[in-house]
């Protein structure tokens, strides 16, 4: 599986290191060069991309506000000579930020990050297993490329980092890539509950609540958001 790749920079010396480093990589195969954000548009319009090295710096358009005005984005890891624009690049869920210059095997490293995520991108998405009101119901979980059955009796919570979820039994996890939102919309909502913007709790675990904590019966302690306050009168005491 190849990824198509734009490499967009207004630095012809940037432009001519990552072509060498793509020569000895299989997976990466060039679609195209454009040394401005401006020319980017009109090579998206008329070529499919899957990946795009984009420069932050730019004359006309940053690379950034370039990335904001992206309906459907490809996969972007971010060229950029000056690291304060790590966090804003990251919130706009680039693949990764390398910092110039560079060297190969760091590249390699983002390449390869590339990689996955347009595998899982590429994977058919599970249907939808509808909630059912009995204790044996099954949570079926996509994660290392497995789909791993889970009684939801077993489920502690559920804790949302960005695109993925961390789906909590006892001591371990499934990690898995989907929103807490589309979990929150399947699980039983009398027995699973929102707490928090990043948690969904089984509310059977829970050993007690002290002001904004919430304490599990294995030790766990999860926050209580503010504006999720009103659960506590689900619980019983």
């Amino acid at each position: 599986m190849n990824l198509r790749c734009l490499i967009v920079d207004d630095e012809p010396l940037a432009h001519d290191v990552i072509l060498r480093y793509m020569e000895d990589i299989p997976f990466l195969e060039k679609a195209g060069q454009c040394y401005l954000a401006t020319e980017a548009f009109a090579f998206l319009s008329h070529h499919a991309v899957d990946l795009i090295f984009l420069d932050i710096r730019m004359p006309k358009l940053s690379g950034l506000d370039f990335l904001r005005t992206l309906n459907q984005r490809p996969l972007v890891i971010i060229t950029s000579a000056f690291e304060e624009h790590a966090l804003e690049s990251f919130e706009l869920e680039v693949i990764d930020y390398l910092l110039k210059p560079f060297r190969f095997d760091r590249f390699l490293k983002a390449a390869n990050r590339a990689l996955e995520q347009h595998m899982l991108r590429k994977q058919p998405a599970l249907p939808q297993v509808p909630a059912m009101q009995h204790d044996m119901e099954l949570l079926y979980i996509k994660s290392d490329k497995k789909l791993v059955q889970m009684p939801l009796d077993d489920v502690y919570y559920l804790e949302s980092l960005g695109n993925y979820v961390k789906v909590w039994a006892h001591d371990h996890f499934l990690l898995t890539q989907r929103t807490l939102g589309s979990f929150e919309e399947q699980l039983p909502g009398e027995v699973f509950i929102r707490i928090h913007k990043s948690f969904i709790l089984n509310r059977k675990f829970v050993h007690y609540i002290e002001g904004n904590t919430i304490r599990l019966r294995n030790g766990k302690e999860l926050p209580l958001g503010k504006t999720f306050k009103h659960v506590i009168k689900l619980f019983p005491g």
